[in-house]
């Protein structure tokens, strides 16, 4: 007779809980337990941002005052001497000499102004100024712009070695070349003429420079599809190049127009004949004139010579940023 062994069936082992769920399980049959409680909204762990506004707004409000104090204080040491010029315009001589001194003229009176007028020729001068700032800006631009191409969108040998040397032109003070300047215009007879003045200022490398940083900044699939279309390098740079770079076009037309009309030394050593002299030489023949400084109508002269490029300066000052702001994006 075969004996069976009884096979002994071992219990099936305990579903295990993960802590999680007890712990749910817990908070479910305890609703009121501590755990349910959240967190404290001023613990360590979390600090609403609204906590930090006073703070903050104490900690900038310093800064602030200080930006301010100091814009302000900027502004009245930079237009105390323009207020001044305007205001001893209209002053007598007596009243420019009297102790203690007197910001404000007794009266507007307009003598120092009509003087100015009778002693040099203003509106000659006027003309030549602009004329010559009109034309020097346009030729400075129309150059920068065709250089700034060349460098950036044309291969050519040594066009690095040229790049260089453009920049090595910004580091040399125009005094330098007063001398072989001169020397070049007196052998081509150009004393006393408006090219005399005007061609030997006509390289502009802060332009140059500007517009080639921009130039970098632009899109190249642009150009590439306008060569698909067949356009050469002159309709690339009129048509595509130069739409986009109006803000740079209008700082260096600023820069070039701000410089043009209030250069001195150059034009002084070219001309000494009255009718080819711009407005900023002109203000010499006041003193030759009236054989001493008659402030009063040399701050009227000042003004009629500022208050132009002032006006520019104002309706433009915006581009200026903007373009210069864009010529420095890309290095």
């Amino acid at each position: 007779m075969s004996v069976q062994n009884p096979v002994r069936e071992s219990p099936a082992p305990a579903p295990t809980q993960h802590p999680t769920a007890t712990s749910g399980a817990s908070r479910a049959q305890h609703p009121g337990s501590p755990v349910d409680a959240p967190p404290a909204s001023g613990g360590a762990g979390h600090r609403p941002s609204g906590a930090r506004t006073p703070e903050r707004t104490r900690r900038r409000r310093p800064l602030h005052l200080g930006s301010y104090a100091t814009l302000l204080v900027a502004t009245v040491v930079m237009a105390l001497p323009l207020v001044w010029m305007v205001l001893a315009s209209f002053k007598r001589p007596d009243e420019l000499y009297s102790i203690p001194l007197q910001w404000l003229p007794q009266n507007l009176d307009l003598a120092n102004y009509v003087q100015t007028t009778q002693s040099i020729p203003v509106g000659q001068l006027f003309l030549n100024s602009v004329g010559l700032t009109v034309v020097g800006s346009t030729l400075k631009l129309l150059l920068g712009l065709c250089c700034a191409y060349a460098l950036v969108f044309l291969d050519f040998p040594f066009k690095r070695a040229v790049f260089v040397l453009v920049l090595f032109t910004l580091l040399i003070p125009q005094q330098i070349t007063i001398i072989p300047n001169y020397t070049l215009v007196a052998q081509l007879g150009w004393l006393n003429t408006y090219q005399g003045i005007l061609v030997p200022g006509l390289a502009s490398a802060f332009g140059t420079f500007l517009f080639r940083q921009h130039f970098l900044s632009l899109p190249i699939s642009i150009l590439e599809a306008a060569e698909l279309d067949g356009a050469g390098h002159w309709r690339k740079l009129w048509r595509f190049v130069v739409p986009l770079s109006y803000p740079t076009i209008a700082a260096v037309a600023l820069v070039s127009v701000v410089a043009e009309w209030n250069d001195y030394l150059w034009p002084f050593l070219v001309t000494d004949d009255a009718e080819k002299m711009t407005l900023p030489v002109g203000l010499t023949l006041l003193q030759s004139v009236d054989g001493m400084n008659n402030w009063g109508v040399l701050m009227a002269a000042t003004v009629l010579v500022t208050l132009p490029i002032l006006i520019v300066f104002l309706f433009l000052q915006r581009r200026l940023v903007a373009g210069l702001t864009a010529g420095a994006v890309t290095g």
